[in-house]
């Protein structure tokens, strides 16, 4: 009897050996060892070595104090020089009007106790003290533009002037303080000298213009202040050919001088004007 000539079901199960028939589809081959299979299904792989894609962790270090230390004294050494400058103004300010102010706050405070009683305290003594001081130096800056401020001025002068030593020194302060409000004749107000040798300079005010004898060369008298402080410095008699003009006005030099050059223009005049143009025509007739 003819049969089918392929192979029997079981013949077929024997044969495929690994083989396996599925349910839903052909048949599938496991092979040991394919490691292409993970990554088909999605099924991340991972070695010995670790995980991958891990961060790596730095370890923190410590904060260095001298860093710490100097970012803190540069940040509060303005505030502290302004806090000193504003205390030593006030201070200075409140001390001329305290011995007249002071004792009226007291008569007050112990009069009416229950009312003025706070007027004997010491901070608004001070106040007081300092808010009178600048009343009267206001009221007498508007009287000096006035007919009768201007009088009571010259009466006021004319009667230190009968002092021997205060006569010296207020008609020298008052020279010197009319000086720096004008400008001089034949040269800049504020100016460059070679101080304290030829390769530095240093900011001079120009007080008087004279004349040597003999030559008549021009003569400068020029006040060198020092810094911060600019009530001390240095007088010199500079010849008028050596000096640096400078286009500042008085306020910005003060301001410069006070600041210890933090607060200063971009570019400055260092070259005398005659060297300098001395120096650009030798430059000019040098065959290139």
């Amino acid at each position: 009897m003819g049969g089918p000539s392929g192979p029997t079901l079981f013949g077929r199960i024997f044969a495929t050996g690994s083989e396996s028939v599925g349910p839903e589809g052909p048949p599938t081959t496991a092979r040991r060892g394919d490691s292409s299979a993970g990554h088909r299904s999605g099924t991340p792989i991972h070695g010995n070595s670790g995980q991958v894609g891990s961060p790596t962790i730095r370890p923190m270090r410590p904060p260095n104090l001298q860093r710490l230390f100097l970012s803190g004294l540069l940040t509060l050494l303005p505030i502290w020089l302004t806090w000193v400058v504003v205390k030593f103004v006030f201070v200075l300010l409140s001390d001329i009007s305290k011995p007249l102010v002071e004792p009226l706050l007291q008569d007050l405070a112990f009069a009416h106790p229950q009312a003025l009683g706070w007027l004997g305290a010491a901070w608004v003594q001070t106040a007081l003290a300092l808010i009178a001081t600048v009343a009267v130096i206001l009221l007498t800056g508007a009287l000096a533009r006035r007919v009768v401020g201007q009088t009571l001025l010259r009466w006021f002068e004319s009667l230190i002037r009968r002092i021997p030593l205060a006569s010296t020194i207020y008609g020298s302060a008052r020279q010197l303080l009319d000086i720096l409000q004008t400008k001089p004749d034949g040269t800049q107000r504020v100016v460059l000298v070679d101080f304290p040798h030829t390769e530095m300079k240093s900011i001079g005010f120009v007080t008087k213009v004279m004349r040597e004898e003999g030559t008549g060369r021009e003569l400068a008298a020029v006040y060198v202040p020092t810094t911060p402080n600019p009530t001390s410095g240095y007088l010199e008699i500079v010849p008028v050919e050596k000096i640096t003009p400078t286009d500042w006005s008085v306020d910005q030099a003060m301001s410069f001088i006070i600041s210890g050059g933090a607060v200063s223009p971009a570019t400055i005049p260092f070259s005398v004007p005659s060297a300098t143009a001395a120096a650009a025509a030798a430059d000019q007739d040098v065959p290139r």
